[in-house]
C-alpha cells in the first residue's frame, strides 16, 4: 500500500542526514491559509465538546472500521488522548498518499484542494528529528510505541526453530534475511523489508511482492512463500494457526525499527503539549501497553 512507501521514503531520507538538520531546506510555511483551514485551538476543542483525530483507513491492527465503529490500536490510543483533553473522539478515516509530506498537508497543515479540511491530529506519524526539520507546518508530538520489522514463517517450513525468543528477539534457527537468497519471502511492495532486501542481496533474494501485508500473510498460509518480511505488529496479526512471528536484531539495517506518534497543526501547540501529557500519563500507568495486548501485539516503548 502507499503508506509503506510513504514510511520508506521518509525514514529512508531521514537516516542519510548526517546531523540534525544539515543540508535540510524546510518546507514553506503556509502564507495567507483562510482561518477555517487551520483547525481550533485547544481552547475551541474543549469549548465544542469533541476532537477530530485522523486515522488511516482499512489498517488493521492500527485502525479499520467494523461497520460503524471504529476499530485498532490507534482508535484506542485516541479516546485516551480524548479523554485526557476531557472530550469525545471522532474520527475520521482517511487515505494514504504518495509521501507523508501529503499526507500531512491534507490532514493536518493545510486540507487537499478539493473538499479538503485540517483534522485536530493524526495518529500514527513515524518520527525521527530529522524530518522534523523539513516540514515545519506540522508539529510532532506524542510518540506513544515503536515499531520494528520482524519475519514471519511457516513452523513446517523451519522445522528446527525454537519457538521460544532468546535476549535477541530471534527464535534460535528461525529465519532471517540471510536465507532468503535461497528461500522465498513475501513484502508489501515499496515497502523498507523490500528496498532492504532488494539494495542487501539484489536479483539473489527470492522475493515475492505483495500489494499489502494483509496479502503477503495470506500468501504465506497458501504456501506461496516460507516467510513474510514486514512490520512485527502487521505480522502478528495476520499470523494464526501453524505461523510464528519473531523480530530478530537486524545488523546493517538501522530503519528496522522506528517510533510512533502524532502531528498537530504547527499553529496549535499547546494542543500538541496537552496531547503528549495525555500520552505520556497512559504511558506510564501501562494504558497503552494493555492496548497492545488486548490486540494480541508485542508493545514496544517509545524512545521519547
Amino acid at each position: 500500500m502507499l503508506r509503506a512507501a510513504v514510511l520508506a521514503v521518509m525514514l529512508l531520507a531521514a537516516g542519510m542526514a548526517n546531523a540534525r538538520c544539515e543540508g535540510q531546506a524546510p518546507g514553506a510555511k503556509p502564507q495567507n491559509t483562510p482561518r477555517e483551514d487551520v483547525g481550533q485551538t485547544l481552547d475551541e476543542i474543549v469549548e465544542r465538546g469533541w476532537i477530530e483525530i485522523a486515522v488511516y483507513e482499512d489498517f488493521p491492527p492500527y485502525s479499520w472500521e467494523e461497520g460503524a465503529t471504529p476499530k485498532g490500536v490507534d482508535v484506542e490510543v485516541g479516546k485516551i488522548i480524548a479523554e485526557g483533553l476531557g472530550v469525545e473522539p471522532r474520527f475520521r478515516f482517511v487515505q494514504s498518499g504518495e509521501t507523508l509530506e501529503a499526507d500531512l498537508l491534507n490532514y493536518v497543515w493545510k486540507g487537499a484542494a478539493v473538499g479538503g479540511h485540517v483534522s485536530n491530529l493524526m495518529m500514527r506519524v513515524p518520527y525521527n528529528s530529522d524530518f522534523t526539520c523539513r516540514v515545519e507546518q506540522a508539529v510532532f508530538t506524542g510518540q506513544y510505541a515503536g515499531e520494528k520489522v520482524g519475519i514471519a514463517y511457516r513452523i513446517e517450513a523451519y522445522p528446527d526453530a525454537v519457538q521460544v525468543a532468546n535476549a535477541d528477539g530471534r527464535h534460535p534457527d528461525a529465519p532471517v534475511p540471510s536465507f532468503f537468497v535461497y528461500d522465498p519471502v513475501g513484502v508489501e511492495n515499496d515497502s523498507i523489508s523490500d528496498f532492504y532486501l532488494t539494495s542487501a542481496f539484489g536479483a539473489s533474494a527470492k522475493i515475492t511482492r505483495y500489494k499489502t501485508v494483509a496479502a503477503a500473510m495470506a500468501g504465506l498460509k497458501a504456501g506461496e512463500v516460507m516467510a513474510v518480511m514486514g512490520p512485527l505488529s502487521q505480522l502478528e496479526v495476520g499470523a494464526g494457526e501453524g505461523v510464528a512471528v519473531h523480530a530478530p536484531l537486524l545488523p546493517g539495517f538501522e530503519l528496522s525499527r522506528w517510533t510512533l506518534g502524532v502531528a498537530v497543526h504547527q499553529s496549535h501547540r499547546d494542543l500538541g503539549y496537552a496531547v503528549d501529557d495525555a500520552i505520556a500519563a497512559a504511558l506510564a500507568d501501562g494504558r497503552i501497553a494493555e492496548i497492545y495486548a488486548e490486540y494480541g501485539l508485542e508493545f514496544t516503548p517509545p524512545e521519547r
